[in-house]
């Protein structure tokens, strides 16, 4: 018979809670991590929990113990995904953190290639609103290249997303909700690594080619199961993609 899961232990998931706030740029390097004190004051669990989500944390490479400074957050270079940026929209009302720009690449109602009309359920041959833009961090360069695409049929309720600017820091999914009435529910990313076109290793500054990306499909479901937004990032290699811990059941 089915069975609901146990949720993971205590400390764990105040690791993830902390983690998100490393990946999405809330906390930047350098800035300290609440004491052990703090965390079971503020989460209600015993100082050995607080402890081991710390120790976790450290085991992870995303913190560490400075003597006569407490704990600071390590300068760490990770994929910031689609889930980090819709918390940090959530958490401060900005999708970038402090350090990240983004230069808006093009826009425009283009031919779809055929995985983006299946993705929209869009009869082939198609075409597609577009939206493209690379992110990059002070610290590291060129960090993603991020495509958004539509049907066409929405560019009458949603006309800024053809134009070429800056939706003002909301996100091109707030956007189309804020004009639409639909609701973003859920979301399904699938990931694959694969060889960058010449675009990509140009615009990600690899050298040379043949050169190794990381690449995200990102599907974004409304309230009633329709596709809201299908999107593309390509990221550069070596850069980890960080997920959360999950159960494994005996």
């Amino acid at each position: 018979m089915p069975e609901i899961k146990s949720v993971l232990p205590k400390y764990l998931q105040i690791a993830a809670h902390i983690r998100d706030q490393i990946l999405r740029g809330d906390l930047a390097p350098d800035d300290e991590i609440d004491s052990e004190r703090k965390i079971a004051a503020d989460w209600n669990v015993a100082r050995p929990t607080a402890t081991r989500a710390l120790e976790t944390l450290r085991r992870e490479g995303l913190v560490e113990s400075r003597q006569g400074s407490g704990t600071r957050v390590r300068d760490v270079h990770a994929h910031r995904r689609a889930s980090h940026r819709y918390h940090r929209y959530r958490a401060r009302g900005a999708q970038y953190a402090p350090g990240e720009s983004m230069e808006l690449l093009a826009t425009g109602i283009v031919d779809a290639p055929g995985h983006v009309a299946d993705a929209l359920h869009l009869d082939v041959p198609a075409r597609a609103m577009t939206r493209r833009r690379l992110i990059s961090r002070e610290e590291s360069g060129p960090a993603e290249i991020s495509t958004s695409w539509w049907p066409p049929a929405l560019a009458d309720q949603a006309p800024r997303l053809l134009e070429p600017v800056s939706l003002g820091g909301i996100g091109s999914v707030r956007y189309v909700e804020s004009v639409t009435g639909r609701v973003a529910s859920y979301a399904q990313d699938q990931v694959a690594a694969r060889l960058a076109t010449a675009e990509e290793a140009e615009l990600l500054a690899l050298d040379g080619l043949p050169a190794a990306v990381l690449a995200y499909r990102h599907t974004v479901y409304d309230s009633n199961d329709q596709v809201l937004e299908f999107a593309e990032s390509v990221y550069p290699p070596d850069v980890w993609s960080i997920e959360q811990e999950y159960p494994i059941e005996a």
